[in-house]
């Protein structure tokens, strides 16, 4: 079922989640048991990220070096049937354009077409490790606006090969991804909403936010959007802080910005136990005002753990 399907068929704001596969060398159940606890609030559907290949600079006997990539968390595909065969749950794999050259995302979508997958959520990704831009595959797409286009194209029926006739057409619900505080790399919020209004007359269905905690920069953004003739459903996205370095380590890596009351709760804190409990209350009266303000779903970045998400969750829904 799609995600907007889900939405259109809701009588209140739903609960999802998002998971990150495990490490290499981990199983499935890694899985399940970070998942199994949050199953008892009805998730209308959970995505599963993709990380791409980093590398690693292995010296050679003639003192050179070769670049030796790898895959941190491989499996996603698999993961999100997995998820559909135990728990009978809808699933949002992640595409994203770093590591796949074209024909491997079409591939990728016809083994997600196969299994019966609805949902995707297409993404740039992050630059490889080491490299201070985004640099795309040789032959793959260079930004999440031509994946969403290739996405659509297999919707239609187009395939790379253009002599390849009679093609089933997919339909994939597609997701992009959406900030209310800005993309880091943009050169102001402007710029960025023009962004996001060309994927989304290019085909998106749905917008997922970059997470945030202070509400009235979604509902900003939001109406922002509606300004702008973008009326597609907009789900934000919540993460509670867990640990005291994080008031450092999410400014940095996301660009995003902390309330001082949230600062000084946590600078308060004597431990990172405590600094869960505040970040879990600040969550919990996030999530309360944003439903009330009628958001179509919540979406909870979990790393793939459940206490604090349950912890939440049992208050509000």
């Amino acid at each position: 079922m799609k995600v907007t399907d889900h939405i259109s068929q809701a009588k209140d704001t739903l609960f999802s989640i998002e998971i990150l596969p495990p490490l290499k060398g981990k199983d499935i159940q890694s899985i399940f048991s970070g998942i199994a606890p949050l199953m008892e609030f009805k998730p209308a559907f959970v995505d599963v990220t993709y990380h791409r290949e980093e590398f690693v600079l292995r010296k050679r006997k003639d003192g050179g070096f070769d670049k030796v990539y790898t895959r941190k968390r491989p499996g996603t595909v698999a993961i999100c049937a997995a998820l559909m065969n135990k728990y009978h749950i809808d699933t949002v794999p992640h595409l994203i354009c770093g590591g796949f050259s074209k024909e491997e995302t079409e591939n990728a979508l016809i083994d997600l077409h196969f299994l019966g997958i609805d949902n995707v959520l297409v993404l740039r990704g992050d630059n490889i490790k080491n490299e201070s831009n985004f640099v795309p595959e040789p032959d793959g797409n260079k930004d999440s606006l031509e994946l969403l286009k290739q996405v659509v194209r297999m919707n239609n029926g187009k395939y790379l090969d253009e002599e390849i006739e009679n093609t089933s057409t997919s339909s994939f619900c597609i997701g992009v991804s959406g900030y209310p505080e800005k993309h880091f790399e943009a050169p102001n919020m402007n710029k960025d909403m023009a962004w996001l209004k060309q994927k989304v007359d290019a085909g998106a269905d749905y917008i997922v936010t970059q997470m945030f905690f202070n509400n009235q920069k979604y509902f900003e953004f939001v109406d922002n959007c509606r300004k702008m003739d973008i009326n597609i459903p907009i789900i934000p996205g919540i993460k509670p802080l867990t640990t005291k370095k994080q008031l450092t380590a999410l400014p940095k890596i996301f660009h995003i910005d902390l309330p001082d009351d949230l600062v000084n709760a946590v600078d308060a804190c004597k431990d990172d136990k405590a600094v869960k409990q505040v970040g879990i209350e600040w969550a919990i009266q996030q999530s309360k005002e944003l439903k009330a303000g009628k958001v179509p779903v919540l979406h909870y970045y979990t790393m793939g753990v459940s206490e604090t998400t349950k912890a939440i969750a049992s208050q509000v829904f």
